[in-house]
Formats: C-alpha cells, structure tokens, sequence
C-alpha cells in the first residue's frame, strides 16, 4: 500500500510538471507571436496613411476632379481599343486619330476608320455657313452646325464638355452626320458662344482629345459689318416671302435681300471695329497651342483651291467641294450702303481705311 502511496505522489507530479511545461511553451510562443502580430498592424496602418496622404495630395492638383476623370474615361475609350493604328500615320500624328464606339449605334465595319476631331472657329456673317456647307459636300466629313447657339449647352464648362463628348462620339444627330463610316467629325463654334469665356478649360480640351482648330475670319470687317446689319434688318423685315433667311440657295433670294442698303452709325462704327478686330486676335492667342489652321474668307472666294489646304490639313483624300450657298452681296461696298460718304470720311484716316478698297471678284 506504501508503495503504491508513492507511485500514485510521483504519477501526479509528473502530470504537474507537464502541465506547467506545456502552459510554458504555450506562453512562449505566443509571446513570440505577439511582436509580429503587432508589427503587421503598424505596417497596414503605415500602408493606410501613405495611400491617403497620396490621394489628397494629388486632388489639390486636381487629378481626381470630375473633369478629369471624365477626360480620362473618354481618353481610353477613344484611343484604348483593339484598332492597329494605319501604318502610314507617324507617332506625332497618332494622337489625333481616334476610333470612336457610338453608344447609341455600331459603326459596324468602319469600326477601325479612324476619325479625326475638329472645330471651326469663327465669327458670325463671316463666310463660316457657306464654308461648312463645302466641307459637308465631302463624304468623309460631318461637321454638325452651331451646337452652342443654344445657351443651354454653353451655360457652363460641364455643359460644354457634354456637348462635345457627344458629339465626338459620334453620338451626335444632325442632318450633316455621317455616322458610321465618317473620317472627320466636329461643329462650327463663334468665338462669343462660350468659346472665349472658357478659353483655357476648352483649349486643355481640344489638346487632350486631339481636337484641331480651323479658324476662319474675314480680313474685310467692314463687310462683314454691313453683312451684319443686312442680317439684323431681315430677321425684322423677313423680306423673303414672310421668311427670315440668313443664307440663300439662289440669285432671286440673293437679289431681294441685297437691295436693302444700311445705314451705319458712323460713331459706333470704330468701337465695333475694334472689338471685332479684338475678339480675333484672342481667338488665335488663346488657341495657339491647339494644333490649328487660319483661313480667310476672302481668300476662300479667290482661289477655291485653298479648300483643298483644308482637306490636307484633316489629312482626308482630296474631293472637289461644293456649296449651294448664294452670295447675297456683291457689289461695291459704295453701292451697299446709305451712308456711304459718312462712312468713307470716318474710316479713310483711320487704322481701317483700307477695307474702303479692298474688294473681291464675286462667286
């Protein structure tokens, strides 16, 4: 009995010692644990701090506004896709060919035409609507009218990034849309619709889409000043059969509107002048970055041959172009206003003398 006393003492020591041998080990290794454990928090933590730290820095730069963003989605969408770029374009040339994916339609075949984006700016009554019309006449182009004549679309630099989103994306409906197989696509765009207000953010615009200017000006502003009154004095008068016609598709309609002869305000005359004069020359400074063209009107009507500068210039096959515009004034100057003399003594010292004599053959 003794010794079995004793075995059963030294069973349940051993067990004692076990016990505290393994709580030990136990403990060990959680100690050992427990410092990496830590050091993974930190780490995440660190991780944390530093993604964050990133993000707001880069947002007072302003890479994460909504604009940009929406550049960027557009950006890829264009330019990020399964089309080759066509062997003959060199890489400076690349990023001013696009291949659009119209949400509203399938380009189907001409899914891999490429289509170059493009605006003509201008001024009114200064040859843009004939201009347009001759660019429409070529096949590969659509170029969708005064889209910012309505003031919704220009209220604010939003409303004209969705405008042109739309209408670079093919998305765009007018009558002058070819949609599927179009190699040129843009709008005609005066420089008082929005244009110089919003210079910088619709210049970032054009040279990030890889959009080119075409300005078109008439060296001539005082015809284009009578051409502007003509216009204001029809849309009263409506002298076309009850109807307000801003361009004419023959010589009767041309010859009706042409008999009425302004009288211009000869101390006005200098001030609209110059802001016309003004408001050109901002257009090409603020724009000069923008890959860019500058045509005249004058010129155009001359030598119909500088048409064919525009179809380089777009780097589309050179067609011959036609218009079914009618010119409404053609004669002198002197035999188109009232007040002719007024306006002569006004102008004939003046920096603007020389629009008194310059003149050009007609169409």
């Amino acid at each position: 009995m003794e010794r079995k006393g004793k075995d059963e003492k030294e069973r349940m020591k051993e067990e004692f010692n076990s016990s505290n041998n393994k709580d030990t080990t136990s403990s060990t290794k959680i100690a050992k644990r427990t410092p990496l454990s830590s050091w993974k928090a930190v780490l995440v933590l660190i991780m944390f701090f530093a993604v964050y730290m990133m993000y707001i820095a880069l947002q007072q730069y302003g890479v994460f506004s909504p604009s940009n963003l929406i550049t960027i989605k557009k950006i890829k969408k264009s330019h990020h896709n399964s089309c080759p770029r066509p062997p003959a374009v060199s890489h400076s040339d690349a990023p001013f060919l696009h291949f659009p994916r119209p949400v509203t339609y399938s380009r189907k075949e001409c899914e891999c035409t490429p289509v170059r984006y493009f605006a003509i700016l201008s001024m009114q009554r200064s040859g843009s609507g004939w201009f347009e019309t001759l660019l429409n006449s070529h096949v590969n182009i659509s170029s969708n009218g005064e889209i910012f004549s309505v003031k919704e679309r220009r209220a604010n630099i939003s409303a004209i990034t969705k405008a042109l989103d739309k209408l670079y994306n093919l998305d765009w409906y007018s009558s002058s849309a070819k949609n599927e197989c179009t190699a040129a696509v843009g709008l005609k765009w005066m420089l008082n619709q929005g244009l110089l207000q919003h210079h910088m953010e619709i210049s970032d615009y054009f040279n990030q889409r890889g959009v080119s200017a075409i300005f078109l000006f008439r060296r001539n502003l005082l015809r284009r000043h009578v051409s502007i009154l003509a216009n204001l004095h029809d849309r009263d008068a409506k002298q076309l059969n009850g109807t307000h016609k801003a361009h004419v598709h023959s010589k009767n309609e041309a010859d009706v509107l042409a008999k009425f002869k302004p009288t211009i305000n000869t101390t006005l005359l200098m001030p609209e002048l110059k802001k016309a004069d003004k408001m050109g020359n901002e257009g090409l400074k603020y724009f000069e970055s923008t890959r860019h063209i500058v045509l005249y009107y004058e010129d155009l009507v001359r030598n119909h041959t500088k048409l064919m500068d525009v179809l380089d210039f777009l780097q589309l096959p050179r067609k011959k172009l036609s218009s079914r515009h009618v010119k409404i004034h053609t004669r002198p100057l002197a035999h188109q206003v009232e007040n002719w003399s007024a306006v002569y003594d006004a102008l004939k010292g003046s920096e603007f003398k020389s629009f008194l004599n310059e003149d050009y053959r007609k169409l």
